[in-house]
């Protein structure tokens, strides 16, 4: 769990972020599509690591492991770098929302116009907990072949590993809706993956990570050829 604070005091350091949370971020690396998913832990004194799935311009990559410091100013800006396996290095600014659970985040390294958000994972008890759960659904990126493609639809999971729902999906400007259907798996460290499959269409595969005391999720396609992420909220 993310321990947090009232950020309107503007009082803000490394012990502001500790605990569990999920990121998403977007947009192009060296002008071609790309998204990353992650789960990573902050100990509280600038320091944190995790795990990721990373998607580019439809390649994807699964359980990357990951190493970072931060650092957070008194008025709750900061900044951050993470470390790879390979030596590979991806950095970033960020600035804490007004309740501190959440981040607000931007790449900084040349060739990157990516942005996006972090949530901490909070006190939620993750797995097949039996508890019916209806989400409503934004995805949005691209498909290789097909172009630009987004999605807004209600997923109804039953607490037991099913999905039902209904979606509606603009595909390079075709417009398509209809049901989905699908099976998912969510483990006890709040990560997961699902398989949802629209009327009509081919089965699609996620990684996910549970945020926010189990109120939304966030997403990344795992298919060849697709960068498309995104997160459904109670």
């Amino acid at each position: 769990m993310v321990a947090v604070g009232s950020a309107s005091a503007a009082s803000c350091s490394n012990a502001t972020l500790k605990g569990v949370a999920g990121s998403l971020d977007a947009g192009f690396n060296a002008g071609v599509p790309e998204a990353t998913l992650s789960q990573f832990t902050a100990d509280g004194k600038g320091s944190l690591s995790g795990t990721a799935t990373n998607s580019k311009n439809g390649t994807i990559t699964t359980g990357i492991t990951f190493t970072g410091t931060y650092s957070i100013s008194k008025n709750c800006t900061g900044s951050y770098t993470e470390t790879f396996p390979n030596g590979y290095t991806a950095s970033g600014n960020f600035v804490l929302d007004d309740t501190k659970k959440g981040v607000q985040m931007i790449r900084t390294d040349s060739g990157f116009v990516k942005a996006g958000f972090t949530l901490d994972q909070g006190a939620v008890t993750c797995g097949a907990t039996g508890k019916k759960a209806t989400f409503a659904a934004n995805l949005t990126g691209t498909i290789n072949g097909i172009g630009p493609a987004a999605v807004v639809g209600q997923a109804i999971l039953d607490g037991k590993g099913n999905i039902s729902g209904t979606g509606t999906f603009s595909l390079n400007g075709t417009i398509v809706t209809g049901s989905i259907t699908g099976t998912y798996t969510e483990n006890a460290d709040c990560t997961g993956t699902a398989q949802i499959t629209p009327q009509g269409f081919s089965t699609l595969n996620f990684n996910f990570v549970v945020v926010n005391v189990g109120k939304e999720i966030l997403l990344i396609e795992t298919d060849s050829g697709t960068t498309v992420s995104g997160t459904m909220q109670q």
